[in-house]
């Protein structure tokens, strides 16, 4: 959960009369159990994902024309067995088809590369930000199987990681718009068997020297190619058409392909006006960017006429939709999006958009979904620079930029209601979304992640402040339950720095708590004693009790990672007191159940059940469904060693009732649970399936902690069936990620059963040796739980030793 819970021990369960039978079919991650009731299967994924292969490429573009000699150069290059180049530049000037080309080419030899196909707009061109390669190789590795939680945060290792996934796979990898060589070589697989296609204006002379890569110049279209494009566009619109008129059309173009399409679409919209008129229109129009421009050469020039061209035929509401899609902060949007840039009900942009789509200034990327190609952005920022007053445009950005915070919020509070800490004053110039579903929400937040990231950026470039902290803020809890740090910290600190500049320590100490709850959740918890300590400091200097209670229960949960129970009981009963007095029903109940947490810790198990059913009453009483949740679920822990094991079962059963209809990270955290108490009234199938079930989905969330802790449960189940190999396979495995994690107390209990299953096929030395281990990691938790535990495995050893 994100405001209690932490990882719990297993105890030792007594072996079932009744064995099923299986095979060790792998490494120790591998392991498949048959025969087992319903079938159980685990793959464990390493190196390879569970997931299917990544199928990133976007679709083919419609009215290609020729290219042939381009297009059998890039096939000369894949030979009929193997990869003559693994790196392929593609340059040449805006708007010639660079991309056109190369996605042309990677559809038609995407089989080729049955591991998967990466596709990345590095946006080197846009006015915006450009993609970063720590933000791609976030994706990558995502899309790769990786789990959010395992995605290093540095650069270099995030590199890594990515050739690692990569090698010995047939990957294709489309790299489009480059602006420099620093923003492709990151993401170069290092490996032989893939292939990698960059696309840019410039010539990345270094990919060619240092990296080895093929160059392949793109020109302007031949002019019976160009005609052809003209023609194919038109041809169902207009006839007789002169050839030579086509041709001078195709030359006022530059015979670029972008510029072509967009005049072609000009011509076939006004099927009655002779050619040669339009012709003259775009002569006067290039005279005058001929006497505005000459730094820039004939094709830019060319493809600015044509852009002007086109953009001055618009009625006067696409125009002006068009210029103000200039400001929009991220990489494409939706008609609410545009509706509120306007200033217009959602009604009145669609013929708009429609309109921008069929001349071409404007691409339907998906269904209700539009953005602009990065020179037609570039046109758009210019225009409404020039045509719409400083007022206007702040006018305009602060009306999207509001409407994103409020969708935001709407979205939020569907989704995680409780979690909405700052009420929002209702806007007066954008009507926000609504949802319907939870489900409708949480798709909302995942098609407009980019958006919103962008959306906090501009904010505070923009003299937004205010909308920047209040977006992070609120941004929080949706990254909290998707892992996703990237966007998390980068919101965060974006808040951060606009709360100090408002001079509001309120507010400051909701971006520190962010920040906290950031590194709290990527395990590091050093930097998330420093902001949360510093957001207690604000917090009780400005009086503000509520948040200072809040805080005080961030630093118990750091002390219950860190296993001071006795700090943590000490926290959270401050935090409890102040909620008490305040009257505050949802977060005294979640006090309430975090100090049963640290009881059961303790051992003091009825003090424990106390607590939870007086937790369990509030939170049943405000519908607090996700906390009445994950008291159930301590609540069947302590019944369970309690020994009422029916009581357990049933607790759990009600938690886990309450995930299926809420969240997946729920479910997987709970059901490991589940799996104990099937194995503590003699079912280990059942624990087996739920713990496959939880693993499963621990590596989708990317909780690599708790993925550990099925796999550990898992191999518990095994050498209840009388499988100790198996056993053994999953201890392994679980150990060597809470070694990695730095959890000493896992690896401590995981050792523990380790041991016992090495004991079962007789490796007695191997079992000392981890039983060892785990007597010198319990040492340093002085708690009872820890030390009764530490007793047991000194006994054992001694018993072994004599």
């Amino acid at each position: 959960m994100a405001d209690g819970g932490a990882e719990q021990q297993t105890p030792e369960q007594q072996r079932p009369e009744h064995v099923n039978r299986s095979e060790l079919s792998g490494p120790a991650d591998l392991v498949q159990a048959r025969d087992v009731y319903g079938g159980v299967h685990f793959h464990s994924g390493n190196p390879q994902p569970a997931d299917p292969p990544p199928r990133q490429l976007p679709g083919d573009v419609r009215g290609f024309v020729n290219r042939v000699k381009e297009l059998r150069a890039l096939d000369r290059l894949l030979g009929d067995e193997v990869v003559d180049a693994t790196l392929v530049v593609v340059t040449g000037t805006a708007g010639v088809g660079k991309t056109a080309l190369a996605l042309r080419w990677a559809h038609a030899v995407r089989h080729r590369f049955p591991d998967g196909q990466l596709y990345a707009n590095l946006r080197g061109y846009d006015p915006g930000q450009p993609s970063q390669p720590e933000q791609v190789l976030d994706r990558f590795l995502r899309a790769l199987g990786v789990p959010a939680s395992a995605i290093p945060a540095d650069l270099e290792d995030r590199e890594t990681l990515y050739r690692s996934r990569l090698a010995d796979r047939r990957v294709l990898v489309v790299l489009d718009n480059a602006a420099t060589v620093r923003q492709v070589r990151p993401l170069l697989p290092g490996t032989g068997s893939c292939l990698v296609i960059v696309t840019s204006r410039s010539m990345l002379s270094g990919l060619v020297s240092r990296d080895g890569g093929r160059r392949l110049t793109l020109r302007m279209l031949a002019e019976e190619d160009a005609v052809t494009l003209l023609h194919d566009v038109t041809a169902e619109y207009r006839t007789g058409d002169d050839a030579v008129e086509l041709a001078e059309l195709a030359r006022l173009c530059a015979r670029l392909p972008l510029a072509l399409r967009i005049a072609a679409e000009r011509a076939a919209s006004r099927p009655f006006m002779p050619l040669s008129e339009l012709i003259q229109d775009l002569r006067d129009e290039s005279a005058l960017w001929d006497a505005l421009t000459a730094e820039d050469g004939e094709e830019a020039d060319a493809v600015r006429s044509v852009f002007a061209w086109s953009y001055r035929a618009l009625n006067t509401s696409a125009a002006r939709l068009f210029r103000l899609l200039g400001l929009h902060p991220g990489p494409d949007l939706g008609a609410p999006a545009a509706a509120a840039l306007a200033g217009s009900p959602v009604s009145q942009v669609r013929q708009p958009l429609d309109a921008l789509v069929g001349a071409h200034l404007l691409e339907q990327s998906a269904p209700g979904r539009y953005q602009l190609h990065d020179l037609l952005r570039a046109y758009a920022v210019d225009q409404v620079k020039h045509l719409e007053s400083g007022e206007d445009r702040q006018a305009a950005l602060r009306r999207v930029l509001t409407w994103y915070l409020h969708a935001a919020d709407a979205a939020l509070a569907r989704t995680l209601p409780f979690s909405r800490t700052m009420p929002l004053a209702p806007p007066t110039e954008v009507t926000p979304l609504s949802f319907a579903t939870a489900e409708e929400a949480d798709a909302w937040f995942t098609a407009e992640q980019d958006n919103l990231v962008a959306a906090t950026r501009t904010a505070a470039e923009a003299a937004l402040p205010r909308i920047a902290w209040h977006l992070s803020v609120l941004l929080r809890s949706v990254f909290m339950h998707r892992n996703a740090f990237d966007a998390w910290f980068t919101t965060a600190r974006i808040g951060l720095a606009a709360a100090r500049s408002l001079n509001d320590r309120r507010a400051e100490a909701e971006a520190l708590e962010s920040l906290g709850k950031a590194h709290f959740q990527a395990r590091q918890l050093t930097e998330a004693a420093e902001q949360h300590h510093a957001a207690l400091a604000i917090r009780r200097d400005i009086g503000d009790e509520h948040g200072t209670a809040v805080s005080i229960n961030a630093l118990g949960l750091l002390a219950l990672r860190h296993r001071r129970l006795t700090d943590a009981l000490a926290h959270f009963g401050e935090s409890l007191d102040i909620f008490t007095r305040r009257d505050d029903q949802r977060w005294r109940a979640l006090l309430l159940s975090n100090l049963a947490e640290t009881r059961y810790e303790l051992g003091d198990l009825a003090d424990a059940v106390t607590l939870l059913d007086q937790a369990l009453a509030v939170q049943r009483d405000i519908d607090d469904r996700g906390q009445e949740g994950n008291s159930l679920f301590f609540l069947s822990m302590t019944l369970r060693e309690l020994g009422r094991t029916d009581d357990a079962l049933t607790a759990i059963e009600r938690a886990l009732a309450i995930a299926e209809r809420g969240s997946p990270v729920w479910l997987a955290h709970w059901l490991v649970e589940y799996a104990r108490v099937q194995r503590a009234v003699g079912r280990p199938a059942e624990a087996l399936e739920a713990t496959h079930r939880a693993a499963t989905i621990q590596r989708r969330l990317g909780d690599r902690s708790r993925e550990a802790m099925a796999w550990d449960g898992a191999g518990e189940a095994y050498r209840e069936l009388g499988q100790p190999d198996q056993a053994i396979a999953f201890h392994l495995r679980a150990a060597a990620v809470h070694r990695q994690l730095g959890d000493d107390w896992q690896l401590a209990l995981t050792l523990d059963h380790l041991a016992a299953a090495l004991i079962d096929v007789g490796r007695a030395e191997e079992a000392r040796r981890s039983w060892s281990e785990a007597v010198a990691l319990l040492s340093s938790f002085p708690d009872p739980r820890a030390e009764r535990l530490r007793r047991r495995v000194e006994s054992v050893l001694g018993e072994s030793a004599g």
